[in-house]
């Protein structure tokens, strides 16, 4: 049975880019037993089997081991003041806009960008750097596969124009997914390029001590190009904004002075 575990975390790892070795082995082991038993097979190596032929059954599978899920257009009302208020600014100054999804997770924040941005150019024009240090949520973002509860918040007209629908799953669209770029980046500890006319950074910074908050804000502001936006969660506001150069543009919205 050890083996049989062992064998499908490297036929796992070679199908989908997710290493099931990260996990806790009990944990992982006893919650894809219970999946797999629920769909009737009798072992792992029969449930890979299973995952090769039938895409709702990875998916159920995808879906069984991301512990973390997230939403596209969180807080619907922040995204639509990026849409309606910062990019429309940005876009004057710039055509070809450096975006940064920092700490992205499984991809629904860059991703919804792409969507919120093709409503004011073309597709072929959006490229947005996405980065997270956990290899399976990239993975994951990769992929653009979701259950149906993380699109709760997306218009209509997105869900009809960016996704397909796969059982009781949606894939996001070739176009969308082409606009980005996902790496691995360890906030704390790696470069961050640019400059930046975007950074969106939600709901993160509240997990870091008050330390490494004003180790990240410093780096975050420069990396930001002048006039440029640093987007954050809605219990993230940076109330002495201005020891990094940056002012209040909206609520959650700062700009590089």
């Amino acid at each position: 049975m050890a083996n049989d575990y062992q064998d499908f975390i490297l036929n796992t790892k070679r199908k989908t880019g997710i290493d099931l070795s990260l996990y806790k082995e009990a944990q992982m082991k006893r919650r894809l037993i219970s999946l797999y038993e629920k769909k009737g097979f009798n072992s792992f190596g029969d449930f890979f089997n299973g995952i090769v032929k039938d895409r709702e059954l990875l998916n159920d599978f995808l879906d069984r081991m991301t512990i973390n899920v997230s939403e596209f257009y969180r807080n619907a009302q922040r995204w639509e003041v990026l849409e309606k208020k910062i990019l429309p600014g940005l876009l004057v100054q710039n055509r070809n806009l450096k975006i940064w999804s920092a700490a992205c997770s499984t991809g629904e924040e860059p991703y919804t960008i792409a969507m919120i941005l093709s409503k004011l150019l073309p597709i072929s024009q959006i490229k947005i750097t996405a980065t997270d240090i956990d290899e399976n949520a990239l993975a994951r973002a990769r992929m653009g596969v979701y259950p149906e509860r993380s699109l709760n918040e997306v218009p209509e007209t997105m869900r009809l124009k960016f996704f397909r629908r796969e059982g009781s799953y949606y894939k996001v669209s070739e176009d969308i997914k082409k606009t980005v770029i996902f790496k691995k980046q360890n906030l704390l500890a790696d470069d961050f390029g640019g400059p930046f006319d975007l950074i969106v950074c939600r709901n993160v910074l509240i997990y870091f001590t008050e330390a490494a908050k004003d180790q990240l804000y410093h780096k975050f502001s420069s990396a930001l190009r002048k006039d440029g936006i640093f987007f954050v969660g809605s219990t993230e506001q940076i109330f002495n904004s201005g020891r990094y150069h940056l002012e209040s543009a909206e609520t959650f919205f700062y700009r590089k002075e």
